[in-house]
């Protein structure tokens, strides 16, 4: 049997650690990021540390932050 729960916390570790990439990429820091996407620091800490799932309106608020797309913040690349 398949264990959906590790996939996904695998996946928001992967995520967090994209968007700390992709932040550093910008040359943010996660205050900058946060200002820029209308967040506050902590949730930008709690996403890239995995222990936040951000809403799809936060999605979009951080690749527009980045200047990327949706699909370009959350492209899965581990393939």
């Amino acid at each position: 049997m398949h264990d959906h729960a590790a996939d996904l916390l695998a996946y928001r570790r992967h995520f967090g650690d994209r968007l700390r990439f992709l932040r550093h990429r910008a040359g943010l820091t996660q205050q900058s990021l946060a200002e820029r996407a209308g967040l506050d620091k902590q949730a930008v800490s709690l996403i890239e540390n995995a222990h936040q799932i951000p809403r799809l309106d936060t999605l979009w608020c951080l690749a527009r932050a980045l200047d990327l797309t949706m699909s370009e913040l959350v492209a899965d690349d581990r393939t």
